[in-house]
């Protein structure tokens, strides 16, 4: 599933697109995707100014001059294309502006979701609701690791402490401080603490300037892949050498997901 950097950066590239111009054609060609596509959707888009292009969490999120945000998740397969050439079959949502662009959410799987909401509301929706602090362009704080039985990695996991991280990039952050994904939270030291504080960020950032991590499906807005996935440190690296030290790269399941680490560099 697109994490953080992947949302970022197909937002980023939806920017030129579609920032400041009139919508004048918003097709959707199926009812539903995870979940039924608004009814009104052409109604409320067509004709509308795209006034933002943001992102929350890992949604991405589309403002409109009429009060109106679409709300965007990429799902397992989700990916936006950008003036393609040819129609493709999972086409499902066709977005034409004044200068006769186009972006289409195309989803194969049809894990994706898009929603309507009043731009006033986007904090309040019921997928976003709840949801933790961004750990870009702000301080990480860790301050609710204190006293926590729970995995390291399961609290980096968790929506409504931080936002939009995934698999990948705490595998990678927890590499980078140090730290053994499944050490109890209340046992991260503060030391260990502000390491992993600095490393969230940093490597979310290099990430989105390399384009996100192309797995499987995902693809930037521009079409090409991203290639943060040729500097993984663990990720998917099992019995692979440490970049670090040389010592195996070693795999456990923790709550039915891969987690990838050093044994020597990470305690």
């Amino acid at each position: 599933m697109p994490e953080l950097p992947e949302v970022e950066t197909v937002m980023r590239g939806l920017k030129p697109v579609l920032e400041g111009r009139r919508l004048v054609r918003v097709d959707a060609r199926r009812a539903d995707l995870r979940w039924p596509i608004p009814a009104d959707l052409r109604q409320r888009l067509t004709g509308a100014r795209v006034t933002r292009i943001g992102r929350r969490a890992k949604y991405g999120l589309i403002d409109t001059d009429r009060g109106d945000t679409l709300i965007l998740h990429l799902g397992m397969s989700g990916r936006v294309r950008v003036d393609p050439e040819v129609d493709e079959k999972h086409d499902h949502i066709v977005i034409v502006t004044d200068e006769g662009r186009r972006a289409i959410f195309n989803d194969a799987r049809r894990f994706g979701s898009v929603h309507l909401c009043a731009t006033a509301a986007v904090e309040s929706h019921p997928l976003i609701a709840g949801i933790g602090p961004e750990p870009l362009g702000r301080p990480v704080d860790l301050a609710a690791f204190k006293g926590r039985a729970a995995p390291v990695k399961a609290l980096l996991l968790d929506q409504r402490l931080i936002a939009g991280l995934g698999n990948i990039y705490v595998a990678e952050a927890l590499f980078e401080a140090g730290v053994r994904p499944t050490r109890a939270g209340g046992k991260v030291t503060m030391k260990e603490r502000a390491r992993l504080a600095a490393a969230i960020p940093a490597v979310l950032n290099r990430a989105i300037d390399k384009g996100g991590s192309t797995l499987r499906d995902y693809r930037q807005a521009d079409g090409e892949l991203g290639y943060f996935q040729h500097e993984f440190k663990v990720y998917g690296r099992a019995g692979e050498a440490c970049v670090g030290c040389g010592a195996t790269i070693k795999r456990i399941v923790q709550s039915g997901r891969s987690s990838f680490y050093c044994p020597a560099c990470q305690k």
